[in-house]
């Protein structure tokens, strides 16, 4: 029988290595992986490439990871949340890379690789240092930036309950950008307040388990 948990967070981030692309979920302060951001961090990888709707903030989640000088790139929509100090030092002293990216923009791109698409047209950024070095077109007039899809190595998603199947559920605006990740990474990881033996009913799930390749429960809600 399909079997997906793994047995605590540091075996859910074991694959994650250096230079990988991570996605990581979360919009505010709601719905952030924060267990597995921290087991990464314990983990050590390097040179990684972030992807998530900012930068973090305080000394804890992606700011820690800043911090502790293992990410090169960021790719976000809001690099500078309040209290997001980390960033923005590393970002002046040159030692992380910064590609902004419009909030529906960034969702659109991670939803294109999720559904095997080869990209999208869209106007935002038209006419913009966005657009710069971009494929653009006029349509009936209004112009268009065509956009690449964004996949990523990993992904760290947090629901509120999963099964061993890899099912997920989220909590309320938990939801945000968690389930469209976990459908363009290669390699989904998810943690969840509560993990049953027994599948979740299928009215509820959102993230099917065909997109989650390791489960892990973390009862500590962000």
């Amino acid at each position: 029988m399909i079997d997906k948990r793994v047995p605590d967070l540091s075996a859910a981030v074991a694959p994650i290595h250096d230079g990988a692309a991570v996605m990581i979920g979360g919009f505010g302060s709601s719905g952030i992986p924060m267990g597995l951001i921290h087991a990464l961090l314990d983990r050590g990888a390097r040179g990684l490439t972030v992807i998530s709707n900012n930068a973090g903030a305080g000394e804890v989640g992606i700011s820690a990871l800043l911090r502790e000088g293992l990410v090169s790139k960021v790719v976000c929509s809001y690099p500078r949340t309040p209290g997001s100090i980390w960033f923005e030092r590393r970002y002046e002293a040159g030692e992380v890379e910064l590609e902004v990216v419009p909030q529906g923009t960034l969702a659109e791109r991670i939803r294109a690789a999720g559904a095997g698409l080869g990209g999208f047209l869209t106007p935002t950024a038209y006419g913009t240092l966005l657009a710069e070095g971009k494929e653009t077109r006029v349509i009936d007039g209004i112009g268009y930036v065509l956009e690449p899809p964004l996949p990523a190595d990993f992904a760290l998603v947090r629901g509120e309950a999963g099964d061993r199947w890899g099912n997920v559920r989220y909590h309320a605006t938990a939801r945000n950008f968690n389930p469209v990740m976990a459908m363009a990474a290669r390699h989904t990881i998810a943690e969840v307040r509560t993990l049953s033996d027994t599948p979740l009913d299928p009215h509820s799930v959102v993230t099917p388990g065909i997109f989650v390749h390791a489960i892990v429960e973390h009862g500590e809600r962000p």
